[in-house]
C-alpha cells in the first residue's frame, strides 16, 4: 500500500455515509486512490460501498487491489483466549 493514500476504515454506518466519504476525497483532488479496510461483519459493508461507488457515482473507478488476511483480538471481558478476526482492504483508483 502507498503512503499517500486516503483509508477509509468501514465499521457500523449505513453504507451510503462511506460512499460519501470515497465521493468527498476523490472530488478534493488530494488523492486519486482511496484504500477501504474492514474486520469482520463489516467486510460486506466494505464491498457494497466499494460497488455503489465504482457503479452509481465514480464510472472510472476500478479495484486495483484487495488484500484479505486474519488479525488477532484481544479477548473479550470475561474471556481467556483471544480471537482471530477476518480483514480485508479494498484499493480503488480513479
Amino acid at each position: 500500500m502507498t503512503e499517500n493514500a486516503d483509508v477509509i476504515f468501514i465499521g457500523n454506518k449505513p453504507p451510503m455515509s462511506y460512499v460519501l466519504a470515497i465521493i468527498t476525497a476523490l472530488s478534493s483532488g488530494a488523492s486519486k486512490e482511496i484504500t477501504l479496510k474492514a474486520r469482520g461483519q463489516a467486510i460486506t459493508t466494505a464491498v457494497d460501498v466499494a460497488e455503489i461507488a465504482r457503479n452509481r457515482f465514480v464510472k472510472d473507478l476500478k479495484v486495483t487491489k484487495i488484500a484479505i488476511g486474519t488479525a488477532e483480538m484481544p479477548p473479550r471481558e470475561g474471556e481467556t483466549k483471544s480471537r482471530m478476526v477476518s480483514t480485508m482492504e479494498i484499493t480503488l483508483k480513479k
